[in-house]
């Protein structure tokens, strides 16, 4: 049978094979849930306990453990125990009239349950909050192999971790965490172009580290006074080694300020508000590591600030009890003719809707992967 007979064939399929099913989200789809009773640091149950959803919101309870090997932590006394997170995101998050500033603690979580924070380690020079301490210079001896530590007892990132999946260059990355506006935070790399066109690159921030040598003015041309002024810059405290060492310069990188732009993913056809993790020529992460220094979509409450992170749903709820399939392009359980339909819309087309091994070209090999997986997702 040639090929023209095949895709006859298979667009037959597509016009009569519709699924019935229970449709989801993105926002259900990525978690690394533990079915198998896998363990990690201490023999603590690991990863994502469970993901439910409902009507507005997505619950994710997690341990706070990986599943990877955590420690050792260098004069660091604190040692990781189970949190019982449960972190609420919005189905359908809104961007905000106003950004947010992001605060301590944790901000957003990765899809194994493990909270990420923001760049900084919560001290500043001469404890005046004006210089502040960026955590992958001052605490990075403290580091573990995973990039991470604990605060207290509970783990956390500052930055990517390389233990789980960041992309590569000729691969979309995966949904890597996400932040708690409900926005999903993406490894290194992307589509050239917004519309997910241009083939797979190198998402670049559009932060670059200061022109200085003296630490009397802040990023935004503030002049401070003499008993403001940070170290100069010096073997002791180099440049980068301050939150404030950094720039933002609209148009030099890829990313906006928030370290995150509007574009079309293999995840969100249609587009979304995403933010990167981007890394240096050397695959190292860069300022501002994960998102940048405010949230640009509206906070969901509940997730943040002292004792956060536990929350119990006001809404019925269902628990997603399945592994997702890539080729499930319509997210209704079932790999069918709908899907077919779709890939075949969008033949030689860039990224985005179809492009199922994410190399930025919905092709032949998209279509290998589509049929593989026919069938219910289970």
């Amino acid at each position: 049978m040639n090929l023209s007979n095949k895709l006859s064939i298979l667009c037959a399929l597509a016009v009569t094979a519709i699924a019935p099913a229970q449709s989801i989200f993105p926002t259900v789809v990525p978690w690394k849930i533990n079915t198998t009773g896998q363990t990690g640091f201490q023999g603590f149950a690991a990863d994502v306990q469970s993901v439910r959803y409902g009507a507005t919101y997505v619950y994710v309870a997690a341990s706070g453990i990986p599943s990877y090997s955590i420690g050792p932590w260098p004069n660091n006394p604190g040692s990781p125990t189970v949190q019982n997170w449960s972190f609420r995101l919005p189905r359908t998050p809104v961007f905000a009239t106003t950004p947010t500033a992001v605060g301590g603690g944790h901000i957003g979580v990765y899809i194994n349950g493990v909270p990420f924070f923001n760049p900084g380690d919560a001290r500043s020079y001469n404890n005046l909050n004006i210089w502040h301490q960026n955590a992958m210079f001052f605490e990075v001896l403290g580091f573990d192999s995973a990039l991470g530590h604990p605060a207290g007892t509970e783990y956390h990132h500052h930055q990517r971790t390389p233990q789980l999946p960041g992309g590569d260059p000729v691969h979309h990355a995966p949904i890597l965490a996400y932040a708690f506006d409900g926005f999903p935070v993406y490894g290194p790399f992307g589509y050239a172009n917004a519309d997910g066109t241009g083939g797979i690159v190198k998402v670049t921030s559009s932060y670059r580290t200061r022109s200085i040598t003296q630490r009397t003015t802040l990023p935004n041309g503030t002049q401070l006074t003499a008993a403001q002024y940070g170290p100069p810059v010096s073997t002791t405290y180099p440049i980068g080694c301050y939150i404030e060492d950094f720039e933002f310069v609209a148009g030099l990188g890829m990313l906006d300020s928030s370290n995150a732009r509007f574009c079309v993913t293999p995840d969100y056809p249609n587009g979304t508000y995403a933010y990167f993790a981007p890394i240096d020529q050397n695959g190292l992460s860069v300022y501002p590591y994960m998102i940048g220094p405010t949230y640009r979509g509206v906070l969901v409450t509940g997730n943040t600030g002292p004792g956060a992170g536990h929350n119990v749903p006001t809404e019925t709820v269902v628990t997603f009890c399945c592994t997702p399939c890539a080729a499930d392009l319509d997210l209704n359980r079932t790999v069918d003719g709908a899907d077919l339909a779709s890939l075949l819309s969008r033949w030689g087309d860039g990224g985005g809707l179809g492009d199922i091994n994410r190399d930025g070209i919905v092709d032949a090999a998209d279509m290998t992967a589509l049929l593989a997986a026919w069938g219910n997702c289970s």
